[in-house]
Protein backbone atom coordinates (compact mmCIF):
# COMPACT_ATOMS: atom_id res chain seq x y z
CA UNK A 1 0.00 0.00 0.00
CA UNK A 2 1.51 3.54 -1.00
CA UNK A 3 2.69 5.06 2.13
CA UNK A 4 1.41 8.42 2.01
CA UNK A 5 -2.37 7.16 2.25
CA UNK A 6 -1.05 8.14 6.11
CA UNK A 7 -1.59 11.59 5.18
CA UNK A 8 -5.22 11.18 4.38
CA UNK A 9 -8.06 11.64 6.81
CA UNK A 10 -9.67 8.67 7.25
CA UNK A 11 -13.53 9.55 6.70
CA UNK A 12 -15.21 6.10 6.68
CA UNK A 13 -13.61 3.24 8.19
CA UNK A 14 -10.48 1.92 6.28
CA UNK A 15 -9.61 2.70 2.91
CA UNK A 16 -9.40 0.22 -0.44
CA UNK A 17 -6.48 -1.83 -0.22
CA UNK A 18 -5.03 -0.52 -3.39
CA UNK A 19 -4.84 2.75 -5.42
CA UNK A 20 -6.45 2.79 -8.41
CA UNK A 21 -4.57 4.08 -11.52
CA UNK A 22 -7.61 3.57 -14.12
CA UNK A 23 -11.02 2.78 -14.57
CA UNK A 24 -12.96 1.80 -18.26
CA UNK A 25 -16.87 0.71 -18.30
CA UNK A 26 -17.39 -1.56 -15.28
CA UNK A 27 -13.74 -2.58 -14.48
CA UNK A 28 -10.78 -0.63 -12.18
CA UNK A 29 -6.90 -1.32 -12.97
CA UNK A 30 -4.99 -0.65 -9.81
CA UNK A 31 -1.27 0.69 -9.49
CA UNK A 32 -0.13 -2.71 -9.22
CA UNK A 33 -1.74 -3.80 -12.74
CA UNK A 34 -4.33 -5.95 -11.19
CA UNK A 35 -8.11 -5.80 -12.64
CA UNK A 36 -11.30 -5.48 -10.36
CA UNK A 37 -14.40 -5.71 -11.30
CA UNK A 38 -16.88 -2.54 -10.01
CA UNK A 39 -20.14 -3.66 -8.98
CA UNK A 40 -20.95 -0.26 -6.97
CA UNK A 41 -20.28 1.66 -10.24
CA UNK A 42 -18.15 4.17 -7.87
CA UNK A 43 -20.29 5.62 -5.61
CA UNK A 44 -23.60 4.76 -7.71
CA UNK A 45 -22.18 7.66 -9.87
CA UNK A 46 -21.18 5.90 -12.61
CA UNK A 47 -24.52 5.42 -14.40
CA UNK A 48 -22.81 4.72 -18.03
CA UNK A 49 -19.67 3.39 -16.83
CA UNK A 50 -16.42 4.52 -16.30
CA UNK A 51 -14.56 6.51 -18.59
CA UNK A 52 -17.63 6.67 -21.09
CA UNK A 53 -16.64 8.72 -24.36
CA UNK A 54 -19.51 10.51 -24.07
CA UNK A 55 -18.92 12.20 -21.14
CA UNK A 56 -15.13 12.84 -21.95
CA UNK A 57 -16.17 14.79 -25.16
CA UNK A 58 -18.36 16.43 -22.95
CA UNK A 59 -15.76 17.55 -20.54
CA UNK A 60 -13.21 18.34 -22.84
CA UNK A 61 -15.92 20.47 -25.15
CA UNK A 62 -16.64 22.62 -21.32
CA UNK A 63 -12.35 22.96 -20.78
CA UNK A 64 -12.08 24.69 -23.99
CA UNK A 65 -15.73 26.68 -23.66
CA UNK A 66 -16.09 27.33 -20.04
CA UNK A 67 -15.90 25.35 -16.90
CA UNK A 68 -16.95 27.66 -14.02
CA UNK A 69 -18.97 30.76 -14.06
CA UNK A 70 -20.86 33.02 -10.98
CA UNK A 71 -23.02 31.03 -9.73
CA UNK A 72 -25.78 33.80 -11.09
CA UNK A 73 -24.57 33.36 -14.78
CA UNK A 74 -26.00 31.07 -16.70
CA UNK A 75 -24.71 29.05 -19.47
CA UNK A 76 -25.80 27.04 -22.53
CA UNK A 77 -25.25 23.74 -20.89
CA UNK A 78 -26.89 24.64 -17.96
CA UNK A 79 -30.19 25.92 -20.26
CA UNK A 80 -29.83 22.42 -22.27
CA UNK A 81 -29.63 20.12 -19.40
CA UNK A 82 -32.71 22.15 -17.83
CA UNK A 83 -34.48 21.60 -21.12
CA UNK A 84 -33.73 17.83 -21.60
CA UNK A 85 -34.60 17.09 -17.41
CA UNK A 86 -37.41 18.50 -17.74
CA UNK A 87 -38.79 16.79 -20.85
CA UNK A 88 -38.02 13.09 -19.11
CA UNK A 89 -39.81 13.99 -15.44
CA UNK A 90 -43.42 13.72 -15.00
CA UNK A 91 -45.27 16.96 -16.07
CA UNK A 92 -45.34 20.04 -13.80
CA UNK A 93 -42.18 19.11 -12.54
CA UNK A 94 -40.84 21.59 -14.81
CA UNK A 95 -38.33 24.16 -12.32
CA UNK A 96 -35.17 22.94 -11.56
CA UNK A 97 -31.90 23.81 -10.02
CA UNK A 98 -28.72 22.20 -10.29
CA UNK A 99 -25.82 21.64 -7.27
CA UNK A 100 -22.92 19.50 -6.67
CA UNK A 101 -24.36 17.04 -4.70
CA UNK A 102 -27.48 14.67 -3.31
CA UNK A 103 -27.30 15.37 -0.15
CA UNK A 104 -26.70 19.81 -1.46
CA UNK A 105 -29.76 18.58 -3.57
CA UNK A 106 -31.99 17.69 -0.62
CA UNK A 107 -31.06 20.75 1.37
CA UNK A 108 -32.58 22.56 -1.30
CA UNK A 109 -35.75 20.47 -1.22
CA UNK A 110 -36.48 20.78 2.21
CA UNK A 111 -35.47 24.83 2.28
CA UNK A 112 -37.66 25.29 -0.34
CA UNK A 113 -40.65 23.25 1.27
CA UNK A 114 -40.42 24.90 4.21
CA UNK A 115 -40.50 28.27 3.11
CA UNK A 116 -43.34 26.96 0.97
CA UNK A 117 -45.67 25.49 3.61
CA UNK A 118 -44.23 27.81 6.65
CA UNK A 119 -43.93 24.99 8.35
CA UNK A 120 -40.67 23.25 9.74
CA UNK A 121 -41.46 19.50 10.73
CA UNK A 122 -40.10 17.09 7.74
CA UNK A 123 -40.25 13.03 8.35
CA UNK A 124 -38.24 10.79 6.68
CA UNK A 125 -37.80 6.64 6.78
CA UNK A 126 -35.62 4.71 9.25
CA UNK A 127 -32.96 3.49 7.23
CA UNK A 128 -32.63 6.50 5.03
CA UNK A 129 -28.97 8.07 3.08
CA UNK A 130 -29.95 11.34 1.94
CA UNK A 131 -26.29 13.13 2.56
CA UNK A 132 -23.61 14.29 5.06
CA UNK A 133 -24.55 18.42 5.14
CA UNK A 134 -26.21 19.68 8.29
CA UNK A 135 -29.99 19.08 7.34
CA UNK A 136 -29.76 16.14 5.11
CA UNK A 137 -27.52 14.13 7.76
CA UNK A 138 -30.43 14.76 9.92
CA UNK A 139 -32.75 12.72 7.95
CA UNK A 140 -30.06 9.72 7.18
CA UNK A 141 -31.13 7.02 9.52
CA UNK A 142 -28.27 4.31 8.68
CA UNK A 143 -25.55 5.52 9.90
CA UNK A 144 -23.26 8.50 10.95
CA UNK A 145 -25.48 10.18 13.55
CA UNK A 146 -23.71 9.91 16.64
CA UNK A 147 -21.27 12.13 17.70
CA UNK A 148 -21.99 15.45 16.21
CA UNK A 149 -24.37 17.28 18.49
CA UNK A 150 -27.86 17.49 17.81
CA UNK A 151 -30.29 17.54 14.90
CA UNK A 152 -32.58 20.39 13.96
CA UNK A 153 -35.52 20.50 15.42
CA UNK A 154 -38.88 18.96 13.78
CA UNK A 155 -37.26 15.73 12.65
CA UNK A 156 -39.73 12.57 12.52
CA UNK A 157 -38.82 8.60 11.70
CA UNK A 158 -40.86 6.65 9.67
CA UNK A 159 -40.69 2.80 9.88
CA UNK A 160 -39.26 1.81 7.09
CA UNK A 161 -40.92 -1.19 4.67
CA UNK A 162 -38.37 -3.57 5.79
CA UNK A 163 -40.46 -7.00 5.55
CA UNK A 164 -37.92 -9.24 6.37
CA UNK A 165 -37.09 -7.18 9.79
CA UNK A 166 -40.61 -5.97 10.07
CA UNK A 167 -40.19 -2.83 12.31
CA UNK A 168 -43.20 -3.18 14.01
CA UNK A 169 -42.95 -6.79 14.45
CA UNK A 170 -46.66 -7.25 12.05
CA UNK A 171 -45.29 -8.31 8.87
CA UNK A 172 -44.48 -11.88 7.42
CA UNK A 173 -42.48 -11.53 5.09
CA UNK A 174 -44.91 -9.27 3.17
CA UNK A 175 -45.36 -5.42 3.88
CA UNK A 176 -48.66 -4.39 4.32
CA UNK A 177 -48.13 -0.63 4.54
CA UNK A 178 -49.26 -1.07 8.14
CA UNK A 179 -45.65 0.39 9.26
CA UNK A 180 -46.86 3.86 7.18
CA UNK A 181 -49.84 4.26 9.30
CA UNK A 182 -48.52 3.47 12.39
CA UNK A 183 -45.61 6.37 11.45
CA UNK A 184 -47.61 8.81 10.54
CA UNK A 185 -50.06 8.46 13.78
CA UNK A 186 -47.02 8.80 15.26
CA UNK A 187 -46.55 11.81 14.04
CA UNK A 188 -49.60 13.24 14.59
CA UNK A 189 -49.14 12.28 18.31
CA UNK A 190 -45.93 14.52 18.23
CA UNK A 191 -46.58 17.57 15.66
CA UNK A 192 -47.03 20.81 17.01
CA UNK A 193 -48.57 21.56 13.87
CA UNK A 194 -45.81 22.86 11.48
CA UNK A 195 -45.82 20.40 8.52
CA UNK A 196 -43.47 21.20 5.56
CA UNK A 197 -42.53 17.43 3.92
CA UNK A 198 -41.76 13.60 3.92
CA UNK A 199 -38.66 12.55 2.02
CA UNK A 200 -38.15 8.98 1.17
CA UNK A 201 -35.82 6.94 -1.16
CA UNK A 202 -38.06 5.17 -3.77
CA UNK A 203 -35.52 2.06 -2.87
CA UNK A 204 -34.17 2.50 0.31
CA UNK A 205 -30.40 1.60 -1.15
CA UNK A 206 -27.81 2.41 2.08
CA UNK A 207 -30.68 0.92 4.64
CA UNK A 208 -30.31 -3.07 2.93
CA UNK A 209 -31.86 -2.57 -0.85
CA UNK A 210 -35.25 -2.69 0.84
CA UNK A 211 -38.18 -2.44 -1.86
CA UNK A 212 -41.52 -1.22 -1.10
CA UNK A 213 -44.47 -3.38 -1.79
CA UNK A 214 -46.93 -2.01 -4.58
CA UNK A 215 -49.55 0.87 -3.57
CA UNK A 216 -46.93 1.62 -0.84
CA UNK A 217 -46.05 5.20 -2.25
CA UNK A 218 -49.34 6.34 -3.41
CA UNK A 219 -50.29 6.04 0.40
CA UNK A 220 -47.46 7.33 1.47
CA UNK A 221 -48.30 10.76 -0.89
CA UNK A 222 -52.17 10.14 0.17
CA UNK A 223 -51.38 10.48 3.77
CA UNK A 224 -48.76 13.30 3.80
CA UNK A 225 -51.02 15.20 1.52
CA UNK A 226 -53.87 14.39 4.08
CA UNK A 227 -52.03 16.34 6.62
CA UNK A 228 -50.64 19.46 4.22
CA UNK A 229 -47.00 17.85 3.81
CA UNK A 230 -45.40 18.26 0.64
CA UNK A 231 -43.60 14.73 -0.92
CA UNK A 232 -40.12 15.14 -1.79
CA UNK A 233 -38.80 11.70 -3.28
CA UNK A 234 -34.97 11.44 -3.55
CA UNK A 235 -34.04 9.12 -6.76
CA UNK A 236 -30.27 10.44 -6.15
CA UNK A 237 -29.81 6.56 -6.44
CA UNK A 238 -32.79 5.33 -8.55
CA UNK A 239 -33.20 8.03 -11.44
CA UNK A 240 -32.04 7.49 -14.90
CA UNK A 241 -32.96 4.07 -15.72
CA UNK A 242 -31.12 2.27 -12.84
CA UNK A 243 -34.43 0.28 -11.27
CA UNK A 244 -35.60 -0.32 -15.27
CA UNK A 245 -37.18 2.73 -16.15
CA UNK A 246 -36.10 6.23 -16.12
CA UNK A 247 -37.28 6.62 -12.73
CA UNK A 248 -38.58 5.12 -9.77
CA UNK A 249 -41.83 7.21 -9.58
CA UNK A 250 -42.54 5.86 -12.99
CA UNK A 251 -42.61 2.15 -11.52
CA UNK A 252 -44.79 3.38 -8.89
CA UNK A 253 -47.13 5.34 -10.33
CA UNK A 254 -46.03 8.69 -8.15
CA UNK A 255 -45.81 12.11 -8.97
CA UNK A 256 -44.10 13.95 -5.82
CA UNK A 257 -44.34 17.73 -5.44
CA UNK A 258 -39.99 18.13 -5.51
CA UNK A 259 -37.68 15.05 -6.71
CA UNK A 260 -33.89 15.65 -5.93
CA UNK A 261 -31.24 13.73 -8.00
CA UNK A 262 -27.69 13.15 -7.90
CA UNK A 263 -25.35 10.31 -8.52
CA UNK A 264 -27.03 8.59 -11.55
CA UNK A 265 -27.22 12.29 -13.50
CA UNK A 266 -23.43 13.38 -13.25
CA UNK A 267 -22.02 9.58 -14.63
CA UNK A 268 -18.78 10.36 -12.37
CA UNK A 269 -19.10 14.11 -12.10
CA UNK A 270 -20.43 15.98 -9.06
CA UNK A 271 -23.87 17.20 -10.05
CA UNK A 272 -27.05 17.27 -8.46
CA UNK A 273 -30.44 18.40 -9.52
CA UNK A 274 -33.94 19.85 -7.57
CA UNK A 275 -36.99 19.65 -9.84
CA UNK A 276 -40.14 20.81 -8.27
CA UNK A 277 -43.48 22.64 -9.52
CA UNK A 278 -44.02 26.08 -11.03
CA UNK A 279 -46.27 26.81 -7.98
CA UNK A 280 -43.98 26.03 -5.19
CA UNK A 281 -41.00 27.48 -6.75
CA UNK A 282 -42.82 30.72 -7.10
CA UNK A 283 -44.02 30.18 -3.29
CA UNK A 284 -40.62 29.33 -2.04
CA UNK A 285 -39.06 32.64 -4.03
CA UNK A 286 -41.94 34.98 -2.55
CA UNK A 287 -41.25 33.77 0.84
CA UNK A 288 -37.66 34.79 0.45
CA UNK A 289 -35.54 31.70 -1.08
CA UNK A 290 -32.20 32.13 -0.63
CA UNK A 291 -29.87 29.30 -1.55
CA UNK A 292 -25.86 30.18 -3.35
CA UNK A 293 -22.99 28.31 -3.72
CA UNK A 294 -19.76 28.42 -5.32
CA UNK A 295 -20.36 25.28 -8.07
CA UNK A 296 -24.52 26.21 -8.60
CA UNK A 297 -25.32 26.08 -12.20
CA UNK A 298 -21.56 25.08 -13.53
CA UNK A 299 -20.94 24.53 -16.86
CA UNK A 300 -18.97 21.24 -16.71
CA UNK A 301 -20.84 18.61 -14.73
CA UNK A 302 -24.11 20.46 -16.99
CA UNK A 303 -22.38 19.13 -19.83
CA UNK A 304 -21.70 15.78 -18.58
CA UNK A 305 -25.01 15.54 -17.46
CA UNK A 306 -26.19 16.22 -20.67
CA UNK A 307 -24.34 13.45 -21.96
CA UNK A 308 -25.32 10.87 -19.65
CA UNK A 309 -29.05 11.76 -20.28
CA UNK A 310 -28.26 11.78 -23.70
CA UNK A 311 -26.96 7.63 -23.73
CA UNK A 312 -29.35 6.61 -21.15
CA UNK A 313 -32.60 7.28 -24.15
CA UNK A 314 -30.30 6.33 -27.27
CA UNK A 315 -29.28 3.10 -25.73
CA UNK A 316 -32.70 2.54 -23.61
CA UNK A 317 -30.37 1.59 -20.60
CA UNK A 318 -33.62 1.45 -18.60
CA UNK A 319 -34.60 -1.57 -20.81
CA UNK A 320 -31.04 -3.07 -20.48
CA UNK A 321 -31.28 -2.72 -16.64
CA UNK A 322 -34.24 -4.69 -16.56
CA UNK A 323 -33.08 -7.06 -18.77
CA UNK A 324 -29.85 -7.31 -16.81
CA UNK A 325 -31.12 -7.09 -13.79
CA UNK A 326 -33.26 -10.52 -14.77
CA UNK A 327 -29.70 -12.05 -14.94
CA UNK A 328 -28.33 -10.80 -12.11
CA UNK A 329 -31.14 -11.26 -9.82
CA UNK A 330 -31.22 -15.18 -11.29
CA UNK A 331 -27.72 -16.03 -10.31
CA UNK A 332 -28.45 -13.96 -6.70
CA UNK A 333 -31.70 -16.30 -6.29
CA UNK A 334 -29.35 -19.66 -7.23
CA UNK A 335 -26.56 -18.36 -4.62
CA UNK A 336 -29.43 -18.22 -2.43
CA UNK A 337 -30.39 -21.86 -3.17
CA UNK A 338 -26.79 -23.38 -2.49
CA UNK A 339 -25.95 -21.15 0.54
CA UNK A 340 -28.16 -20.82 3.62
CA UNK A 341 -26.12 -17.88 4.85
CA UNK A 342 -28.25 -15.39 2.38
CA UNK A 343 -31.60 -15.23 4.33
CA UNK A 344 -33.13 -13.09 1.26
CA UNK A 345 -32.62 -11.79 -2.29
CA UNK A 346 -34.28 -8.20 -3.41
CA UNK A 347 -33.87 -5.66 -5.73
CA UNK A 348 -34.85 -3.82 -9.21
CA UNK A 349 -33.03 -3.24 -11.62
CA UNK A 350 -29.06 -3.53 -11.49
CA UNK A 351 -29.46 -2.27 -7.64
CA UNK A 352 -29.60 -5.80 -5.85
CA UNK A 353 -29.14 -6.56 -2.08
CA UNK A 354 -28.11 -10.22 -0.16
CA UNK A 355 -29.07 -10.35 3.05
CA UNK A 356 -26.69 -12.48 4.91
CA UNK A 357 -27.50 -14.27 8.04
CA UNK A 358 -26.49 -16.92 11.08
CA UNK A 359 -29.40 -18.95 10.82
CA UNK A 360 -32.54 -18.36 8.52
CA UNK A 361 -34.81 -19.24 11.40
CA UNK A 362 -33.52 -16.74 13.56
CA UNK A 363 -32.22 -14.00 10.97
CA UNK A 364 -29.60 -13.18 13.22
CA UNK A 365 -27.06 -10.85 11.32
CA UNK A 366 -24.10 -12.59 9.83
CA UNK A 367 -22.13 -9.33 10.36
CA UNK A 368 -18.85 -10.97 10.54
CA UNK A 369 -19.08 -13.57 8.01
CA UNK A 370 -20.32 -10.27 5.48
CA UNK A 371 -17.47 -8.53 6.09
CA UNK A 372 -15.38 -11.82 4.74
CA UNK A 373 -17.62 -12.22 2.06
CA UNK A 374 -16.56 -9.06 0.91
CA UNK A 375 -12.49 -8.88 1.88
CA UNK A 376 -12.93 -11.98 -0.20
CA UNK A 377 -14.65 -10.42 -3.17
CA UNK A 378 -11.84 -7.74 -3.38
CA UNK A 379 -9.13 -10.06 -3.20
CA UNK A 380 -10.72 -12.13 -6.27
CA UNK A 381 -11.10 -9.05 -7.80
CA UNK A 382 -14.86 -8.02 -7.62
CA UNK A 383 -16.32 -4.97 -5.60
CA UNK A 384 -19.03 -4.43 -3.93
CA UNK A 385 -20.06 -3.20 -0.66
CA UNK A 386 -21.39 -4.33 2.48
CA UNK A 387 -24.62 -2.43 4.33
CA UNK A 388 -25.20 -2.76 8.26
CA UNK A 389 -27.93 -0.53 9.40
CA UNK A 390 -27.52 1.42 12.68
CA UNK A 391 -27.41 0.12 16.30
CA UNK A 392 -31.39 -0.16 17.09
CA UNK A 393 -32.03 -2.57 13.82
CA UNK A 394 -28.37 -4.35 12.68
CA UNK A 395 -28.14 -6.15 9.43
CA UNK A 396 -25.59 -7.50 6.86
CA UNK A 397 -26.36 -6.98 3.40
CA UNK A 398 -24.31 -6.90 0.66
CA UNK A 399 -25.44 -4.13 -2.09
CA UNK A 400 -24.71 -4.62 -5.78
CA UNK A 401 -25.09 -1.58 -8.54
CA UNK A 402 -23.09 -2.09 -11.17
CA UNK A 403 -23.22 0.90 -14.27
CA UNK A 404 -26.22 0.40 -16.32
CA UNK A 405 -23.72 -0.59 -19.27
CA UNK A 406 -22.84 -4.01 -17.82
CA UNK A 407 -22.35 -6.82 -20.00
CA UNK A 408 -23.58 -10.53 -19.36
CA UNK A 409 -20.12 -11.98 -19.38
CA UNK A 410 -19.24 -9.55 -16.40
CA UNK A 411 -22.66 -10.74 -14.60
CA UNK A 412 -20.97 -14.11 -14.57
CA UNK A 413 -18.01 -13.50 -13.53
CA UNK A 414 -19.07 -11.51 -10.94
CA UNK A 415 -21.22 -14.56 -9.81
CA UNK A 416 -18.70 -16.51 -9.79
CA UNK A 417 -16.55 -15.04 -7.88
CA UNK A 418 -19.41 -14.29 -4.79
CA UNK A 419 -19.85 -17.90 -4.99
CA UNK A 420 -16.59 -18.69 -4.13
CA UNK A 421 -16.07 -15.77 -1.58
CA UNK A 422 -19.43 -16.95 -0.39
CA UNK A 423 -17.69 -20.73 0.23
CA UNK A 424 -14.74 -19.46 1.23
CA UNK A 425 -15.94 -17.53 3.79
CA UNK A 426 -18.14 -20.48 5.02
CA UNK A 427 -14.65 -22.84 5.18
CA UNK A 428 -13.26 -20.33 6.96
Amino acid sequence: MDARVELMVRYAGGFWPEVIESADGAWLTTTEGRRVLDFTSGQICATIGHGHTRIRAAVERSLRDVVHLNSRMLSTPVLDLAERLVGVLPEGLDRAMFVSTGGEANEVALRMAKLATGGFEVLALTRSWHGMTAGSQALTFSGGRRGHGPTPPGIFALPAPYAYRCPVRHCAGTCDTTCLEVGFELYDQQSVGAPAAVIAEPVLSAGGVLVPPPGYFARLVELAHERSLLVVLDEAQTGFGRLGAMFAMDLFGVTPDLVTLSKTLGGGLPIGAVATTAAIERAAYDAGLFYYTSHQSDPLPAAAALAVLEVVEEEDLAARARERGERLGGHLRKLAERHEEIGEVRGMGLLWGVELVRDRDTREPAVEFGDEVTRRCETAGLCMNIVRGDRSGLSSCLRIAPPLTVTDDEIDTAAEILDEALTGAKKG
